[in-house]
């Protein structure tokens, strides 16, 4: 039986690790082939030589357009053409507050987490158009839809890629060229501690973390993986959605629906206790 993605060609960034590289095993296993670009050149080596034929690696820093370009005509040289764009690859930036936040550091983290993703798009849709249209899909988080999931830059360029989304949806439909956003929430990968600026051993030991315990953090009583987040892609990138476009999907296990009180029947609700209620009795009103 084919896979969804059979004679489909992904073009992913950030893709040799977290969520990036569960996707490249996910679309991979649909068929798919995949251009990865990457800045972790041993694992981006790796990867291709695991798949010969199926996968190539380039090194792609997503702030220099002239990588993206590159990214974008190797795919095209390679495997004929580009059908797929998971816009990907991000990192903390600079994790500074507003006040102690410098010029050059906001400059930079916007250009690293938002106009890598704007360039990306743009790099994408001539081959995206020479194939009669095609699936755009950038990360963006809950970062940039709720305070407190990232540091201020970081989460002021995640909500831009959200409303980016939205306005390349717009102008893309003629061209049958679905957009839309994917914002993670608490996932058992580095990335988090990444986002707040962790060394790598941290990173990992908060990845650890996060799948012991985020199940209890969040109503949908599981941890998240990379695997969730990839099947979420990998709906956007096929037919099974062609009717959507410019939507932001949430996927972390209803952590951003509402404070705790809400879903949580042993946490008292702070209007409640305003209104002089026990727990008791906010658990009948329910």
């Amino acid at each position: 039986m084919a896979g969804q993605l059979e004679g489909k060609v992904a073009v992913i960034t950030g893709g040799c690790s977290g969520i990036g590289r569960g996707t490249v095993d996910l679309f991979i296993a649909e068929g798919a082939k995949v251009v990865v670009g990457d800045v972790k050149d041993a694992k981006g080596h790796a990867l291709e030589a695991s798949l010969p034929g199926r996968l190539v690696y380039l090194r792609t820093d997503v702030t220099r357009p002239a990588d993206l370009k590159a990214l974008f005509d190797k795919a095209a040289e390679t495997f004929g053409g580009v059908d797929i764009l998971f816009n990907n690859a991000a990192a903390p930036g600079d994790t500074s507050s507003i006040e102690d936040m410098t010029p050059d550091g906001w400059d930079n983290t916007m250009n690293l987490v938002l106009r890598s993703v704007a360039l990306g798009m743009k790099y994408a849709i001539p081959h995206l158009r020479a194939r009669g249209g095609g699936a755009i899909i950038n990360t963006a988080s809950i970062a940039g839809v709720q305070v407190g999931w990232g540091p201020a830059g970081y989460s002021t360029a995640k909500a831009g890629v959200i409303q980016l989304t939205k306005v390349a949806a717009a102008q893309l439909a003629s061209l049958k060229i679905r957009v839309n956003a994917i914002s993670p929430g608490l996932i058992a990968t580095t990335g988090l501690g990444d986002t707040f600026g962790m060394s790598e051993a941290e990173s990992e030991k908060t990845a650890l973390h996060i799948a012991q315990n985020a199940h209890d953090l969040q109503p949908v009583p599981k941890s998240g993986l990379p695997e969730d987040v990839a099947k979420a892609c990998l709906f956007l990138a096929t037919d099974a959605s062609s009717f959507i476009s410019g939507a932001n999907l949430m996927v972390d296990g209803a952590l951003t629906i509402g404070p705790r009180h809400a879903w949580d029947p042993t946490v008292e609700s702070p209007l409640m206790s305003a209104l002089g209620l026990t727990l008791e009795q906010m658990q009948h009103l329910r």
